[in-house]
């Protein structure tokens, strides 16, 4: 966990957690910055999806706004999520307009 206030990545209850933990935006500025404690990532092209990455969908093509947990990538990325409870599902099941993966490289 990283405790940085506003930037960091961690979840004590529903009332205490960092931005990060449920805004897709967050998450994404957090591993793709964190110098401190926790993971960090790297946007690749969904190609080099692994199990442990996670995909961002943008519904409009603009904003992003789900993130997903990959679990499986051969012969088709399958995901893990919550808000629709989802295990092994198909990535290809989601209408979505773009998706950004992104590539967990490491953590401090």
């Amino acid at each position: 966990m990283n405790y940085t206030p506003d930037t960091g990545w961690y979840y004590r209850s529903p009332e205490d957690r960092a931005a990060s933990w449920s805004g897709v935006e967050f998450l994404h500025r957090f591993l793709t910055t964190n110098k401190g404690s926790g993971p960090y990532a790297e946007e690749l092209p969904l190609e080099y999806a692994m199990p442990g990455d996670i995909i961002q969908l943008s519904f409009d093509g603009d904003k992003y706004g789900h993130s997903l947990l990959v679990i499986k990538t051969s012969p088709e990325i399958l995901i893990a999520a919550h808000t629709d409870d989802s295990y092994n599902r198909k990535l290809s099941t989601y209408l979505y307009r773009s998706a950004r993966l992104l590539h967990i490289t490491g953590v401090n």
